[in-house]
């Protein structure tokens, strides 16, 4: 079905978002136990691992990031701003609370030892949250192929769907975007600490906040609200 919606910036502030998601991902994967943050699918075949005992996968672990996740939705899906409210300016307001939730988990690996099981927790909690308020968010813009979390059916769309060359691009936008966050948290993680890969997400999250914010202000944004 050709779209027929105007989304002026939002897919490229969406895809600085998939960025973010897997710099954070590969903090949450890499470090804090075998966790994913964002994707609540794998989180649900982890702890199906766990109950059976292989993998060394952390039942608790998952069911914090799923509650947090939980948590996070529940918070971006019906408190951030009202039915009304211009998709510019419900981006900012999310990503900049997404960037305080992020912030804090960088500052808390920096000062902390991330080695810690408390502590671990603590992180998986904090970006959860942050990223089942994007989550919801996100879905609430409605930008097509741009879910900036996960990307089963974009892939799956990219190869069975016949499709103009703008979708696919945004398709392959996508990807790209989610392999370069997680290719830039990997090296970050091997060559600098484990904050590196969360302050990097949370300057990302930082701009994204205020690109919204302006041009969410600006007199062409009602073509696009």
């Amino acid at each position: 079905m050709p779209e027929t919606r105007d989304h002026g910036p939002l897919p490229g502030l969406l895809l600085a978002l998939t960025v973010a998601t897997g710099l954070v991902d590969a903090v949450s994967y890499l470090v804090l136990g075998h966790v994913f943050v964002a994707n609540m699918t794998g989180n649900v075949v982890f702890f199906g691992f766990a109950l059976s005992g292989v993998g060394g996968v952390s039942w608790s672990a998952t069911l914090l990031a799923v509650g947090a996740f939980g948590v996070g939705a529940f918070l971006g899906g019906r408190r951030l701003g009202g039915a009304g409210t211009h998709r510019g300016r419900l981006l900012a307001l999310s990503a900049a609370l997404q960037c305080a939730a992020v912030a804090g988990a960088a500052a808390l690996a920096a000062l902390a030892d991330p080695q810690r099981r408390g502590v671990q927790l603590v992180l998986v909690a904090l970006l959860a949250v942050a990223m089942g308020m994007q989550n919801a968010v996100v879905r609430r813009l409605a930008v097509p192929d741009l879910t900036t979390t996960v990307l089963t059916l974009t892939v799956a769309g990219l190869f069975a769907d016949r499709t103009p060359a703008r979708i696919r691009g945004r398709r392959v936008a996508s990807v790209l975007a989610m392999m370069a966050g997680a290719l830039v948290g990997g090296l970050l993680l091997r060559h600098a600490d484990v904050a590196a890969p969360l302050w990097t997400a949370a300057g990302l999250l930082a701009v994204c906040s205020a690109a919204a914010h302006r041009l969410g202000r600006a007199p062409a944004a009602e073509l696009w609200r």
